[in-house]
């Protein structure tokens, strides 16, 4: 028994070969996250101030403000608009693998450093320092040397980066820190 394959004229192939380009152009293109590593920036899902104290309360994550204000264009304030949100997962998965008191005094305010990973683009939360909280840090992650302005840094295992910037940790979140 002999099979014969059907013929496909090239216009009939055309339009499928281009829509099979196009899916794994967007699947595999930067800034779509499904082939990135961690230092690779990718499209995420922004919370608003709201959002973000939600999860923060119901994880016992407190904040606090110098100015007493939430709003992200005064630099005195701690916002949260904007945050990514496997920033806010990553705190949430820090708090729950510490159990230590972690209070956040910088979110996505402006005033801080600029840069892909900045806090106003959603990658970095200020939390004070605590001794528990940094006990932790320095025992379980990796120092992995000075930052350009001389902070000590860590990297935890999942690649975010803790830097120790005197009275507040940085924390720059790639991801949420295995949550």
């Amino acid at each position: 028994m002999v099979f014969h394959a059907p013929q496909v004229s090239r216009m009939t192939l055309r339009p499928v070969l281009t829509a099979l380009a196009l899916v794994l152009g967007v699947l595999f293109a930067p800034g779509f996250g499904l082939v990135s590593g961690t230092t690779d920036a990718y499209a995420v899902t922004k919370l608003t101030h709201s959002q973000a104290t939600s999860r923060f309360s119901s994880s016992g994550i407190t904040w606090s403000s110098s100015g007493g204000c939430s709003n992200r264009n005064v630099a005195t304030c701690t916002s949260f608009d904007q945050l990514n949100l496997p920033t806010a997962q990553g705190a949430q998965t820090l708090k729950s693998a510490t159990g230590c008191a972690l209070n956040i005094t910088g979110g996505t305010e402006t005033g801080h450093a600029s840069g892909t990973y900045s806090h106003w683009n959603g990658y970095k939360l200020d939390f004070g320092k605590t001794t528990c909280l940094t006990n932790y840090i320095k025992s379980a992650f990796s120092y992995i040397g000075l930052r350009g302005d001389g902070a000590p840094q860590y990297k935890s295992g999942s690649g975010n980066v803790y830097a120790d910037e005197g009275n507040h940790w940085d924390v720059t979140y790639y991801n949420c820190g295995g949550c």
